[in-house]
């Protein structure tokens, strides 16, 4: 799995941990080995632009994602690579914006990150929370992976 992360925030981010957790989604939702994302870190001013840009709406955000190819999770009865290849899509983190909400959540901002990195994952293969439903199996399907992640025998997550 190709994940490429672009540092432009000007906040030191532990980019090696961000590709590591997302491969780690990526494979875990069963995506083919071969496929592609991009995640870029932003300042306030950037996301800002994005928010208003793309979504019409003010101020800076944590996470956008725009994706590509929809693509969508795989099942446990394929071959992952029986998967569709593609590019999965692009996310826009905010640090700044993740280290206050970390602080606030008392979860710090590196939980933080895999937190919004794992919702952006997800919202690139089509998970969306606008809806009771939808939100319950978003929150459920992030939950699980970040606990996976998170896991003592997860030597990727350590």
């Amino acid at each position: 799995m190709n994940v490429e992360v672009n540092n432009e925030s000007g906040v030191e981010i532990d980019a090696n941990g961000l590709m590591r957790l997302s491969r780690f989604v990526m494979s875990s939702l069963r995506l083919h080995p071969e496929c592609e994302l991009s995640i870029k870190l932003v300042d306030e001013d950037t996301m800002t632009r994005y928010h208003v840009e793309f979504l019409d709406l003010p101020g800076p955000t944590d996470v956008m994602s725009w994706p590509m190819d929809e693509l969508r999770p795989g099942t446990d009865s394929e071959d992952d690579s029986d998967a569709p290849l593609g590019h999965l899509g692009d996310i826009a983190l905010c640090p700044t914006v993740a280290a206050a909400q970390g602080a606030k959540a008392g979860h710090g901002t590196w939980a933080e990150l895999e937190l919004l990195t794992v919702h952006g994952i997800l919202h690139l293969l089509g998970y969306d929370h606008a809806e009771p439903a939808d939100k319950a199996e978003m929150w459920d399907v992030q939950g699980r992976l970040l606990e996976a992640w998170r896991a003592p025998g997860n030597s990727l997550g350590q």
